[in-house]
């Protein structure tokens, strides 16, 4: 099992940004743990629901690229909002920078709403798993 850390980034407490495993047929299973809406330096840059989307987004896709992954081999989503009104009505925003970020690419996904999530400025927070697919 590896580490996906970007190199530029502080090191996350107590949990791994990202988690690759080698198949055996050389598939490389990837888990992305849940990503807030903070730079690779863990500061919000924003409270706004859909840029902190969009900003969760971007990490997970860095996160995968220390994996050798792409979007496209994302299998699965899961979405923790703090506010469901918040995030329904930010729909339009979050699909715009869903498809900016990510692409076309729509895996198995859940949405949740929480009572709360363990950074206070964080809104939503984001976790993945990927397959890579041998070369």
């Amino acid at each position: 099992m590896n580490i996906l850390q970007p190199s530029d980034w502080l090191a996350p407490r107590g949990y791994s940004n990202g988690v690759m495993t080698e198949l055996a047929v050389g598939d490389r299973l990837v888990f992305v743990g849940g990503q807030v809406g903070w730079n690779g330096q863990q500061q919000f840059e924003t409270d706004d629901f859909a840029e902190q989307v969009r900003q969760a987004l971007v990490n997970i896709v860095e996160i995968l690229a220390e994996g050798g992954g792409k979007p496209e081999h994302i299998v699965r989503m899961t979405w923790y909002v703090k506010n469901k009104q918040e995030y329904v009505a930010a729909y339009p925003a979050i699909g715009k920078y869903y498809r900016e970020v990510i692409g076309r690419h729509f895996p198995s996904m859940s949405a949740v709403e929480v009572a709360d999530l363990v950074e206070d400025r964080a809104k939503v927070e984001i976790e993945v798993t990927a397959v890579i697919p041998a070369a």
